[in-house]
């Protein structure tokens, strides 16, 4: 009778691990299957976002029916166990104060439509993109590799620069001898020549003199483009504007140095 029961045990935590496997790997292939449909880019990021997060809370729900039925098994109480949680629960709180905050915050996360997978965001000194999100902690990626891992209760210190559109605003020194009506002209004309050339930017605007600074004066213009590509329509000026400069023959400052051999002071 004894080996039996034995025999029993361990066939059936067999058939449970096994059964348990199955369901997951079941679920987790149709989620990974769903087709992600959206009206743009935002909405695809979101709903792959909720999937994420459903996957994760699924894998934590699998593992405690798994842990119930194999307790079961083994002759222990489970209904006592699950009705003894409202007082162990409060204990336990306290002890997991931190992780509770976490689960709360990742779902308000999805809910308020803080971030997506895919945003670029900032936190403190660090920028990069949300490369998965959980429900205790958030991924960030940075451009050169590096990947900070941040609790989800911190999520009031992060920046999401990712919008529909972006806003650039870019300083251009130049010369104080430079007219600054031959400057406006060639700058008006990069930016129009910019704005039919490539389809990333929405809109461009020449803002005026912004700072005098002790060798140059800055020269401000915004342009607003798709997001994510702000990087890149930066860079592009400001070589348009480079060869603007040099074909009209505008000064750009910058530092030098003088040398002098000693013997011919």
């Amino acid at each position: 009778m004894l080996s039996l029961l034995k025999r029993k045990e361990v066939y059936g935590t067999i058939l449970i691990l096994l059964i348990t496997f199955i369901i997951y790997r079941l679920v987790n292939k149709f989620i990974n299957r769903i087709v992600i449909k959206g009206k743009n880019d935002l909405e695809i990021k979101r709903r792959k976002t909720l999937i994420t997060l459903f996957n994760n809370i699924f894998k934590y729900v699998i593992l405690i029916l798994m842990v119930l039925l194999l307790m079961s098994l083994y002759g222990i109480n489970t209904a006592s166990i699950v009705a003894g949680l409202g007082v162990a629960g409060v204990v336990i709180g306290f002890g997991l104060q931190d992780a509770l905050k976490d689960i709360v915050s990742g779902i308000n996360i999805i809910m308020d439509d803080y971030f997506v997978v895919g945003d670029i965001v900032e936190y403190n000194d660090f920028m990069g993109t949300i490369i998965e999100f959980g429900l205790k902690s958030t991924k960030i990626k940075k451009l050169t590799g590096e990947v900070l891992i941040i609790a989800n209760r911190n999520i009031d210190k992060i920046i999401n620069i990712s919008k529909e559109k972006a806003s650039i605003v870019l300083y251009i020194p130049t010369a104080y001898e430079e007219k600054c009506e031959k400057v406006e002209k060639v700058l008006n004309e990069v930016l129009n020549y910019c704005k039919e050339t490539y389809s990333d930017i929405n809109q461009v605007e020449y803002m005026g003199i912004e700072n005098f600074n002790s060798s140059s004066i800055d020269y401000a213009i915004k342009i607003t483009c798709k997001r994510e590509t702000q990087w890149d329509i930066k860079r592009k000026v400001l070589k348009e504007i480079k060869i603007a400069y040099d074909k009209n023959n505008l000064k750009i400052p910058y530092n030098q140095m003088e040398v002098h051999n000693g013997k011919n002071i």
